[in-house]
């Protein structure tokens, strides 16, 4: 599945374009590596997107075309970020 779609599926970015100007906009990294709109993302990737004021690092646990609303964050398990009020600076 592409990035952008993955993104707005699983509802960590709402809407695709929004996923799609954050790739743009080299924002988001797979496994450490900026990745376009395009990429295809797979079940144990690690995903990076950084904020203006903060960042989330997200594992993908499951990855299908259609979720509903209450199920989309069982898609992936945060592993830095969101909650997490850690900063270093």
């Amino acid at each position: 599945m592409r990035l952008d779609k993955y993104l707005k599926v699983s509802r960590i970015i709402k809407r695709r374009t929004v996923a799609k100007e954050a790739c743009d906009g080299k924002r988001v990294s797979i496994n450490g590596k900026i990745a376009k709109a395009g990429t295809e993302v797979k079940e144990g990737d690690i995903i990076e997107i950084a904020y203006k004021d903060k960042s989330i690092k997200a594992k993908i646990l499951n990855i299908a075309e259609h979720v509903r609303k209450d199920d989309a964050s069982k898609m992936y398990e945060i592993l830095e970020g969101e909650e997490d009020t850690d900063e270093e600076e």
